[in-house]
């Protein structure tokens, strides 16, 4: 081990270098969001110790707390957890391609285009909740294939898709409060719930489909992280280090477009974390690059930390968690704008 990195050797030759600072802060996020979870897991009504969550988790709880832990709340969590995950990656991802710390799956219009699909299949077709995730997954999908095209021209320029993105965002958010005034009062209560993002009545029927997602998707996007840290040199410095450019950038953003849409499917479009998770994270690591784990970690613990505020910060009236991200979110932006105005980048 060196002063700054962790250098892991195998007997067949093979070396991976960790650095350090990045290994703590990574075990510090997972610490802290375990730790949240379980905070977040004894929150409700019935609440309970976290002693008593450790030990209903283990097999040693009471019958009621078997069935609140394990039946109605830790689906909830296990699902905010994964949301989180998934947003912080895609978010590391979409920052990295373009370069840009506004290259958000939510600005760029990947988010909206999840919402234009599940607005349609509530709208259009009444779909119940298995079709609404399937139209959401298909909605986000759609649009980041077709933001992709439009942003090409012999390549993907960081501002172009980021330029192309905001205005694909501007024309789904149109359609969108299009397919609201097209729909009676039951369904657009439902469609405006679903569009404030939440985790209530979050099951395991949503936590399967989105850990399978996530445990095939995660692992093909953290295994392009040393190609991506160098296409933030450019493109013609990645070629000359061997990097495939073009396979590359399409991999992980067709990865990290599902992420998205997968996530969205779960709890609907959560503002802001995909945004913010990479920015804190980059910033706790100090370290070069995209940063894809820190940055999934930091977004599981900025989940659970908003769903604890929206259940406990006001008293009986419980928020939905997007209200939540959207409000931190909107403040951390514009803190971002403006370090961004005064450091000459903008």
């Amino acid at each position: 081990m060196t002063a700054r990195n962790l250098v892991l050797r195998t007997r067949s030759g093979w070396s991976l270098r960790l650095p350090v600072r990045a290994v703590a802060v990574g075990l510090l996020l997972s610490v802290l969001a375990l730790a949240v979870a379980v905070v977040l897991v004894g929150t409700g009504d019935y609440p309970l110790s976290p002693a008593d969550v450790l030990r209903t988790l283990a097999g040693n709880g009471t019958a009621a707390q078997e069935f609140i832990v394990r039946d109605l709340r830790l689906p909830r969590v296990l699902v905010a957890l994964l949301v989180g995950l998934a947003l912080g990656v895609s978010g590391a991802v979409f920052q990295s391609v373009a370069r840009n710390p506004l290259g958000s799956p939510d600005v760029i219009g990947f988010g909206h285009g999840s919402a234009t699909g599940a607005l349609t299949v509530i709208v259009l077709f009444g779909g119940g909740s298995l079709a609404v995730a399937a139209g959401a997954v298909a909605g986000g999908l759609l649009t980041g294939l077709g933001v992709y095209a439009l942003a090409w021209r012999g390549g993907i320029h960081g501002y172009r898709l980021v330029l192309v993105g905001i205005g694909a965002a501007a024309m789904l958010s149109a359609a969108n409060g299009y397919l609201l005034t097209r729909t009676g009062i039951v369904d657009a209560a439902r469609a405006v719930l679903w569009l404030t993002g939440s985790l209530n009545g979050r099951d395991w029927g949503e936590f399967w489909p989105l850990l399978v997602a996530c445990a095939v998707l995660l692992p093909v996007t953290l295994a392009q992280a040393r190609p991506l840290r160098m296409l933030e040199m450019g493109d013609d410095t990645a070629t000359a280090l061997g990097v495939r450019v073009e396979r590359t950038r399409l991999v992980v953003v067709v990865a990290a477009v599902l992420l998205t849409a997968t996530a969205t499917a779960a709890a609907g479009p959560i503002a802001f974390v995909a945004l913010t998770a990479p920015q804190l994270a980059r910033r706790l690591t100090r370290a070069t690059g995209p940063n894809l784990l820190p940055s999934a970690l930091m977004g599981a613990l900025l989940m659970a930390g908003a769903d604890l505020l929206a259940q406990g910060a006001f008293g009986d009236r419980q928020l939905p968690v997007g209200a939540v991200t959207g409000v931190l979110g909107g403040g951390y932006l514009l803190w971002l704008l403006f370090t961004e105005r005064r450091a000459g980048r903008i």
